[in-house]
Formats: structure tokens, sequence, C-alpha cells
């Protein structure tokens, strides 16, 4: 939304009694004398009221009116802002610093998503390599308000055989498709499971395999998914892949071109054909960052998502010294580089930008911190804090054609997130997480900061 648009203020009839499956009635909770920075990229309302009653907002803004039983909560300093939304990340793929198949289990998951919700996270997508017998019933379980956080995702997702994506999985968290009719099998089996979109893995991680996936089998999946009514999301890395996959049809880019800064020609595309753009800036730094050790990765605040495991393994100086030098280090470096610098050029243009990190992929994509750095990184490739939280919120509901959240309006879920100070103008004051609210109920973040 323009930074120019005058400042206005959400109020809205009561709209009391919007019960939340899995909970029961309550009182009326307000947030009082807070900063409400709404998701639309306006600037924020100052010493507001939020009124919330069953996991939805009743009535947001200034001078609002409250019932005789409410609960009212003095958050004087504080600013909210709508729950952050993940359009790519990926669960149930790890513990520690381990990863492999033995660990998609929904204890696995469940943690992980109550770790998304300590920092903020209310909504997570899952984008392949999932397992349909333990994905899908907690994704419903998750709409019902059972779990930590919602979820939405991708249920197995497509591969190329001998090629991407380079990881251990169990059969039936992959489709490797050989023929096109495959394709299309992989593509109406996932329909028929329910899941919310098709992903694609396409490149060939920097020529570390031996093959990229066939155009043709891209175009029936594409066809496939369309006629399904799903769309489609790739993994990318190059400007060429990515130009191949929007003329195939293909809905997201999952990843940021990140080899070469993107023409006007490939901005045009994007515009005209409505590509939603997920720069998963935060890919790339990870692979570094731990290794290299700046102030960010020792303070409280990420130091309480990291595992024993981790601690360990990034604390170790030879680890360090490995990971901080070398082919991968600087192709990483790289990479983000490029791909800050088309984040600013696509956002400014106009294109449509979600938010995602490829948060749980690997142990260096922590969940919850990966999506605070993505916003850290997003500011630095020159967008207006607003802006990235516009993005992280509306935006990336938007992208998943969510209209219940990523707003603070009446009428919405209050999947909200509580923070000190106000991140409209430093963005690291997103690190500074009181609580979370969804569903009715507010946690603490990784470091308390006031009693809830």
């Amino acid at each position: 939304m323009d930074m120019r648009m005058k400042p206005r203020v959400i109020v809205a009839a009561f709209l009391l009694g919007l019960p939340v499956a899995g909970h029961a009635q309550t009182a009326p909770v307000a947030l009082t004398h807070i900063r409400i920075i709404e998701g639309t990229g306006a600037p924020p309302v100052e010493n507001g009221t939020v009124l919330m009653q069953d996991g939805a907002i009743v009535a947001a803004g200034r001078d609002i009116p409250l019932p005789p039983n409410t609960r009212v909560l003095d958050r004087s300093g504080m600013s909210v802002l709508p729950g952050l939304i993940s359009d790519h990340s990926h669960i149930g793929q790890l513990q520690g610093v381990q990863t492999g198949p033995q660990f998609y289990t929904a204890d696995t998951i469940t943690a992980e998503l109550a770790q998304y919700r300590r920092y903020g996270v209310t909504t997570v997508t899952a984008l392949g390599n999932n397992v349909p017998r333990v994905f899908d019933p907690m994704r419903k379980d998750a709409h019902m308000g059972l779990l930590p956080a919602d979820l939405f995702g991708v249920d197995q997702g497509i591969g190329v055989p001998k090629g991407a994506p380079p990881v251990h999985v169990a059969p039936d968290q992959l489709f490797r498709p050989r023929t096109e009719a495959e394709a299309r099998q992989a593509v109406d089996t996932m329909a028929a499971e329910g899941t919310d979109l098709i992903k694609i893995w396409v490149d060939d991680f920097d020529h570390s395999l031996p093959v990229k996936m066939d155009p043709a089998i891209i175009k029936a999946v594409v066809d496939e998914a369309h006629q399904k009514h799903l769309r489609v999301a790739a993994h990318i890395h190059d400007l060429d892949d990515a130009e191949h996959v929007v003329t195939a049809g293909v809905d997201i880019l999952a990843h940021g071109v990140r080899d070469r800064f993107v023409p006007p020609s490939f901005v045009a595309m994007l515009k005209e054909r409505g590509i939603w753009y997920i720069p998963t800036l935060e890919l790339d730094e990870a692979t570094t960052a731990w290794a290299d050790q700046p102030a960010w990765v020792k303070t409280p605040f990420i130091e309480a998502g990291l595992s024993a495991p981790l601690q360990q393994q990034i604390n170790n100086p030879a680890w360090q010294q490995e990971n901080k030098a070398g082919g991968k280090a600087d192709f990483a470096r790289t990479s983000l580089a490029t791909n800050l610098q088309n984040l600013k050029i696509l956002w400014a243009a106009g294109v449509k930008i979600g938010f995602g990190t490829d948060s749980g992929a690997t142990p260096l994509r922590v969940a919850g911190v990966a999506e605070h750095r993505e916003l850290a990184l997003m500011v630095q490739a020159g967008l207006p804090p607003l802006q990235a939280l516009h993005i992280a919120t509306e935006a990336a509901a938007a992208l998943l054609d969510l209209h219940d959240r990523g707003v603070i309006a009446a009428g919405k879920r209050a999947d909200l997130l509580v923070v000190a100070g106000n991140p409209a103008n430093v963005i690291s004051d997103t690190d500074r997480v009181v609580e979370t609210w969804e569903n009715g109920s507010a946690v603490a973040g990784p470091i308390p900061l006031t009693p809830l």
C-alpha cells in the first residue's frame, strides 16, 4: 500500500459471538493504549484499542467502547500487528542438527509449530516433503485451533529422478515422475489429499545435480494443477529457470532469483501475469551467518530458539572456520547480495511479494528465528519497515488466498503479535516479542518481557 496514504482509524460495529472451533465461549479481551500496525502498510494508529472475543477481532482503533465484562490489558508503549504468516517453510524434517524422515512425527511438528508461535508466526505453510497420513490430519486439527499455529501446505511435492531436491525423505514424502502421465497422476493424488498448492523443484542446485526438471513435466504439472484449480509454486535459483517456469504458467516463485539482476522484461512479465515472488533472503544468510557470528546471533532472543545440539555446533571454532569460507559460503553470500537487490527492484515495480524463509528445511534455518531475520533483511534491501511488515502479514495471507487474517480489522482472526517498541520505525523491535495471540489465548515470547 502507498506509504503516503493518510492514517485511518479502524472502527467497526461489534461482532460478538463468533466462536472458534475447539474453544469455549470467553469474555471479551481488550488490548488498550497500544499502537496498532494493521498490516496494510498504513501508518500506525496510536493509543488504540483492539477488542477481541473467541478468537476474532471485534473492533480496533481509537475510542472503542468496551462491554462491562471485558478483560482489559494495558499495553502502553507496545505495538500490535497481525501474526506473521509464512508462505514457505518446512516441518518434520529435522531435530537438533540431524535431518531425516524419522523426524516426521506429530510430536516433532507440534513442537515446531509451538516455536513458530512463540516467535509470532501464527500461520505456517509447509511447502512440500510432507507425509500425508500425518500432515493431512494435523492440518485439519490446526484449522480447528487444536495446534499451536495454523497449518497449510503442499503434501508430497514433485521432484526430479536423480535430481532435485537433494534430500533424504521417505518414498511417501515426494514424487519423482519420469513421464508426463506420472506427473499428472502425482498432481491428482495431491489434489485428492486436499493439498493447498503444488510444488515443483526445477533447478540443479548450482550444477551439483546431473539433471533439471524436464520442460514437458513442468508443462504437464501446471496444466493438470490448473485443471484441478490448484496453483503451482516452483523452486528456482537462476533467472533462466524463473523465466521458463513463469512462461510455462507457474503461479508462485518459491525463491528469489539469485544469479543475476532481474531485467525489465522479467519484471514486466511477473507484473502482467500476477506472479507471486517469495525471496527467501534468509536462506542464503543462514548458510554463513552462524559461522560468521554477527552480533544478532548472540542475542538472547535468537539463542532461545536454538536447540542445544545446534548451539554446540555453531559455537565450535572448527565448524565456524569450515563454514565461513569456501565455495559454498561464497556462493551463498553472492546469492544473498543479488537477492537483496532483486527484491528492491521487484518491490519498487509493484510485483506481488510473499513472505517465506525455507525455515525448517535444514537445521540452520531455524523456525521463527528465520522469519525475524527475513524482516530485517527486507529492510536491509531498502524496503520501509511498514512495507516489510505488510508483506509478512496482509500480502502473505493474500498469497495463500486467505481473507480471514493478515490484517487487524473487525471480523478477522485475532492472530496478533504484541511487541515492545515501534517496529514501524525500527524493524528490530519485532524481536521484542511480548506475546502472541491466537484462538483467544496468548503465549509469551521466547524471552518473557512482561506478564501476560
